[in-house]
């Protein structure tokens, strides 16, 4: 089923971690995190036009991801001497310039260990997988989509907002939640509990569907 991923790699589940090589050198994945929260998507094959407009977005988008503490970076099973070839042709095209690391999975270690290869859709190249990791290294949310379609980064950009928002506070975001939308109350707090967390009152749809507006200190 596209945007879902039929493999080991369960949510909640520490990812696995590797050393691989990439164009900012010999990468070790966890010590490399850090404490941040990482990116780590796969792209099918270097000189690819999706994938060229996909890795452009990708760093556009860097000040977006360092308000968030997020780290990327992209993997795929072509040598690091190919990805830096092919950066000159994503900056002369797309107008934007890498800048985060690209691993070379030659040996496809890190596919392997990731279930980034569907043999179905094409055993020779990494489908556009897409794990989001916190700073504990679990894996918090995986998504899939297949070689001819290129991802949505604004997506992405809302599920980390909203992973990060409901780490904090005893909410969940509903469908098409944007930040500053109204989510939904933990139906595990009672009323009086929420009174406490949210003095500023909230709707009642049903005593499992409470929505609140959240002050914008709390948001942040």
């Amino acid at each position: 089923m596209e945007g879902t991923i039929a493999m080991g790699i369960q949510l909640g589940q520490i990812a696995p971690d590797f050393e691989q090589d990439s164009t900012e050198g010999r990468i070790r994945f966890h010590e490399w995190l850090g404490n941040s929260w990482g990116i780590l998507f796969s792209h099918p094959k270097d000189y690819t036009p999706v994938c060229t407009t996909e890795l452009a977005e990708q760093a556009r988008l860097k000040p977006e991801w360092e308000k968030r503490n997020v780290k990327v970076i992209a993997v795929s099973v072509d040598p690091a001497s190919s990805h830096k070839g092919w950066e000159k042709d994503i900056e002369e095209t797309q107008g934007q310039k890498l800048n985060f690391p690209v691993l070379a999975d030659v040996d496809h270690k890190i596919s392997d260990l990731y279930g980034m290869i569907h043999p179905l859709a094409d055993p020779t190249v990494t489908v556009r997988t897409v794990f989001v990791i916190d700073p504990a290294k679990k894996v918090r949310m995986m998504m899939a989509y297949p070689p001819s379609a290129g991802r949505n980064y604004r997506e992405i950009l809302r599920a980390v907002d909203s992973l990060q928002l409901t780490d904090r506070m005893k909410v969940s975001t509903p469908v098409n939640w944007h930040p500053g939308d109204e989510v939904v109350i933990s139906p595990s707090l009672t009323d009086a509990e929420a009174k406490t967390r949210f003095p500023q009152g909230w709707r009642t749809l049903k005593p499992y569907l409470r929505m609140v507006k959240l002050t914008k200190e709390a948001a942040e």
